[in-house]
């Protein structure tokens, strides 16, 4: 079987890792029956949030880079699909892969689709009911138009099906980003990054908490991304708050001039109120994350990966198409109102975690039976 394998974004690099690893390894073994083509759009390309990350998580070099760079919804739409179609005539695929929700999936669904090259999401089924999410309008369209619907959890399976999706086209098997973290935790506990921002002095860990905010509705309204960051100022008061700052958000903070409300780490010294750092490659934002005391997100993966790593996460947003992370994980909505950061923070900072599981068939396997899945039924293709 052929397939392409469409990735554009760093989450896009994550879930990948692991059915590419799955793939290679069946190869070795003389047993592999899938023939893959790696596509990257370029819709995040800069050293930290993608082409370092290809290094340490042991992806090969993409076979395509198409180049398409941040631009406005409609023009990288409409550029990854004029793009990707010419890869795919000629390629001739039997099966486009694509992972996850931004605009690289949607556009090389679609494309795919009126090619009629049959589509596999992965990370189908997840909603947030929320339509001023540019994510969920590429989440409801890519599964409209896929042949294969992976999905990672329960409620995702009743979302589809709720749609009118046929349940033969539905496979429930797991997260592919919880086997990428399995594989690479140990590594990750080899990551110096706790000794270069000064945080473990003598084996000794300073209490502190983890910062991603890069979501249009977060950081792009002056008077949202102000109320969000004097919630998290008070905090810091009380533990230093590490921010790895997105590409996206440092443009907005210089645009708002909000610079007064971060810190930087000097050279010596116990790191002191919100902390902005550079990006992190993934092994280090891994053990970054590993040891916090709480973190702060607006990002999806990661309210599943602190689910994972059982620390608690409260993530700065109304809603969420992660719920299994709230109803069993460690994840907690709270808005963006400064007040209910504040006192949320300080709740879990008083009684720890709650009670929390991880999610069925979060075992570190979805990607092998993704693979066997895709293997089994390549007569369908």
């Amino acid at each position: 079987m052929k397939a392409i394998f469409v990735v554009g974004t760093r989450p896009n690099f994550i879930k990948i890792a692991s059915i590419i690893n799955v793939v290679n390894i069946q190869k070795k073994q003389n047993r592999g029956d899938i023939k893959y083509v790696l596509v990257h759009t370029g819709q995040h390309y800069d050293s930290k949030m993608s082409g370092e990350i290809f290094r340490k998580l042991s992806l090969p070099k993409p076979n395509f880079f198409l180049g398409i760079k941040s631009v406005s919804h409609a023009v990288q739409t409409a550029k990854i699909m004029i793009e990707f179609e010419k890869v795919a005539v000629k390629i001739q695929p039997d099966v486009v892969l694509v992972v996850g929700d931004v605009n690289s999936t949607f556009a090389c669904s679609l494309t795919a689709a009126k090619l009629g090259i049959p589509v596999a999401h992965v990370e189908a089924g997840l909603r947030s009911f929320d339509m001023s999410m540019p994510e969920e309008i590429n989440r409801i369209l890519t599964d409209r138009i896929s042949d294969y619907l992976f999905t990672t959890c329960e409620d995702a399976n009743r979302n589809l099906k709720n749609e009118g999706v046929n349940p033969k086209k539905i496979f429930f098997v797991g997260n592919v980003m919880c086997d990428t973290l399995f594989s690479y935790r140990k590594k990750a506990e080899n990551s110096e990054i706790l000794e270069k921002l000064n945080l473990n002095q003598n084996k000794n860990i300073t209490e502190y908490a983890v910062l991603t905010l890069h979501r249009p509705s977060n950081v792009d309204n002056k008077d949202v991304f102000v109320e969000i960051l004097n919630g998290l100022r008070s905090v810091s008061k009380l533990l230093p708050i590490i921010f790895p700052v997105h590409p996206r958000t440092k443009k907005q903070i210089e645009v708002f001039k909000l610079q007064k409300y971060f810190n930087s780490l000097g050279a010596t010294g116990t790191p002191r109120g919100i902390c902005a750092i550079a990006p992190l490659n993934y092994i280090d934002f891994l053990r970054l994350t590993s040891k916090a005391k709480l973190v702060f997100t607006d990002s999806g993966g990661i309210q599943e990966e602190t689910t994972i790593l059982g620390i608690p996460c409260l993530t700065i947003r109304e809603n969420t198409e992660r719920p299994v992370t709230i109803t069993e994980g460690t994840n907690e909505l709270i808005g963006t109102r400064s007040d209910s950061i504040r006192t949320k923070a300080l709740s879990v900072l008083k009684k720890g975690s709650r009670k929390f599981k991880v999610p069925k068939m979060w075992d570190g396997r979805a990607a092998g039976r993704i693979v066997e899945i895709l293997t089994r039924k390549k007569q369908y293709f």
